[in-house]
């Protein structure tokens, strides 16, 4: 296992000092100004690194087990179709109507081979909902140093709990990447994750959450690893049905989060720091519901959810009460 986690480690380590060169090189330069959180210009598309490792173990796990070599295909042409459009936007903005056909073409790639392989109906269109969303939320929440990152390493280890024999090793690769994503992040960002990484990672939750489901004999005892994304679930789904309230255009930059809203007053280091407590807290309770009756989990779940949206709604309060 710990081989497992250096190699990984060790490959977006390097994976992300090369795109930190190649951005440099190439002037893809996120700019400071008003619907960003950062005030000095840093370089994007680090994301590529972790998306490189995690398609290694992608690759090196369906070829030692060849039973699930189906499941990792989906799993690795979903994962390189959004990091592709990914990247061309980092490059030249795209339509954001284009990236959604392509989020939605891979999450129905994953959601084929998980009703494939499962012969449910019920979790092959969580698979594909939750692939959409979960891309998506990421990209929304990729907006201050450290915090997309932190947040899927510390998911990818609530997975490789549920994830049996296989999938657990494509949790840890992708906790592992992140690690050795991470120096270059956080707690002052050298380069940015860009689309490229923000949509892959996202869909990557989904998918391990998606094929741990798939190694459970109960796949709905899998909705507890709901619980571990509370803080970017809430966040991220509160600010967008505000805005839509509004009317404004929901899908453009904006810095309206709950974490960008904290970060202007206490700065990115304490906001990922304190989100990063939250889920590990989350990680803890995860071992009091794992064998108790759905009711149960279902009911810690809601209460995680119920404590996330006081403490949305709380910050959002000290940003309309400051002075």
């Amino acid at each position: 296992m710990w081989a497992w986690l250096a190699i990984h480690a060790a490959l977006a380590a390097a994976g992300t000092w090369l795109a930190r060169a190649y951005a440099l090189r190439s002037r893809l330069i996120d700019q400071p100004g008003e619907r960003r959180s950062h005030s000095v210009a840093t370089p994007r598309g680090g994301g590529i690194a972790i998306v490189i490792a995690l398609l290694v173990a992608t690759v090196s796990l369906g070829l030692k087990f060849p039973a699930y070599a189906s499941l990792a295909l989906a799993f690795g042409l979903g994962l390189t179709a959004i990091a592709a459009i990914g990247w061309v936007d980092d490059h030249r903005p795209l339509s954001p109507w284009l990236r959604l056909a392509v989020h939605i073409l891979a999450a129905a790639l994953l959601a084929a081979a998980v009703w494939h392989a499962r012969g449910d109906l019920w979790l092959a269109l969580a698979a594909f909902a939750f692939a959409v969303g979960l891309t998506n939320v990421w990209n929304f929440m990729d907006g201050i140093d450290g915090l997309a990152a932190s947040q899927a390493a510390l998911v990818a280890l609530a997975l490789a709990g549920f994830g049996g024999p296989v999938w657990s090793w494509l949790a840890l690769a992708l906790l592992a990447a992140c690690a050795g994503f991470l120096p270059f992040n956080f707690p002052r960002a050298r380069i940015f994750m860009g689309d490229v990484g923000s949509g892959a990672i996202g869909y990557a939750v989904a998918g391990l959450g998606a094929l741990a489901a798939t190694a459970q004999a109960e796949p709905a005892r899998a909705l507890v690893l709901l619980i571990p994304l509370a803080a970017f679930m809430v966040d991220s789904s509160l600010t967008l049905l505000r805005r839509v309230r509004r009317g404004e255009r929901w899908w453009t930059p904006h810095t309206q989060h709950a974490y960008q809203v904290w970060a202007r007053r206490v700065g990115h280091v304490r906001v990922t720091l304190a989100y990063a407590i939250f889920t590990l807290l989350s990680l803890a309770s995860l071992h009091l519901v794992t064998e108790v009756r759905i009711g149960f989990m279902l009911c810690m779940g809601a209460g995680w959810y119920i404590s996330a949206a006081f403490l949305w709604w709380l910050i959002q309060r000290t940003e309309r009460s400051a002075p």
